[in-house]
């Protein structure tokens, strides 16, 4: 009888050992709605808004002043802008004496500008261009400022190439006309002037540089704004304000067209005229150029294009 008594025994642990497996069950079930709550939290994370990555970086993470000026595809990138405002300096000026008469000329005197330059620097040669891509940050500010210097050495060379023929056709060469000057109450027009047709260049840009990948369409709509901004600016100035030779829409140009007064009652009169002609011809292009390149990041977000 002793023997028969551990075989019960052992029957009786083996049932306590098949009542405990229901328990570990039940506690793996309790868990598994606890380990799907954070899956569900992140899926909801990951949805971003609108204007994800609307204010980040869009150049090189690494271009800075230590680096920049150790790649040699940066000064030719500053010849280009050089060559390429210069040339435009050059057809700026021409327009002065001849107007637009001829706008397909323009179109495509235009379009062979941007697009020869384009493959060099990206063709700017328009520091409103400049500032609104620094803002935008599709440029870095070492970069941005270089190319600013640049375009104001082309925009110098333009005029003095365009110069030296007027002196070389002595008396019978007619004046190179500078931009008008401001008079009293015309301040806020010359300004909103240049605002618009700033905005409508910036704009123009930024939506051109989606299509980069093919140079005529990229130096067709980037020409077109200019033409556009041109044309309007023209119009509301000639018919409306009875203003003519008062737009430039580039302040690289417009710093070589005698902007500044030379004369004056006082000190004090030439450097307000001094400080006028840099609001209206530096200060509203470049707050333009801003306006447009983000007016243009705004709509292509909201219409979920990048």
């Amino acid at each position: 009888m002793a023997t028969k008594k551990p075989k019960s025994s052992a029957k009786s642990t083996k049932t306590v050992v098949k009542t405990t497996k229901p328990k570990t069950t039940a506690a793996k079930t309790e868990v598994k709605p606890v380990s799907e709550a954070p899956k569900t939290a992140a899926k909801t994370a990951t949805k971003k808004s609108c204007l994800a990555g609307f204010f980040s970086k869009k150049y090189e993470e690494n271009e800075s002043i230590l680096t920049i000026f150790k790649n040699h595809k940066f000064y030719g990138a500053l010849l280009g802008e050089v060559i390429g405002t210069a040339l435009l300096a050059a057809l700026f000026f021409s327009l002065l004496f001849v107007g637009i008469t001829n706008v397909i000329s323009l179109v495509f005197a235009l379009i062979a500008i941007l697009a020869g330059v384009y493959a060099f620097s990206g063709a700017c040669l328009n520091p409103l261009i400049v500032v609104g891509m620094m803002a935008s940050r599709r440029m870095s500010v070492i970069r941005g400022v270089m190319y600013i210097i640049a375009e104001i050495v082309g925009a110098w060379l333009g005029w003095l190439i365009l110069n030296s023929f007027h002196l070389a056709g002595g008396e019978t060469a007619n004046e190179i006309q500078a931009l008008a000057t401001i008079g009293d109450g015309q301040f806020w027009s010359f300004a909103m002037i240049e605002l618009l047709g700033a905005v409508i260049i910036a704009f123009s840009f930024a939506r051109a540089l989606k299509y980069k990948r093919s140079v005529f369409t990229f130096g067709a709509i980037a020409a077109g704004g200019i033409v556009l901004a041109v044309f309007l600016g023209y119009i509301f100035s000639g018919a409306f304000l009875g203003i003519s030779n008062n737009i430039a829409f580039n302040p690289a140009i417009a710093l070589m067209s005698q902007i500044f007064p030379t004369a004056g009652e006082n000190f004090g009169e030439i450097m307000g005229g001094i400080c006028q002609a840099l609001t209206v011809f530096v200060l509203f292009p470049a707050l333009g150029g801003v306006l447009g390149f983000y007016l243009s990041d705004f709509a292509g977000k909201l219409s979920s294009e990048e």
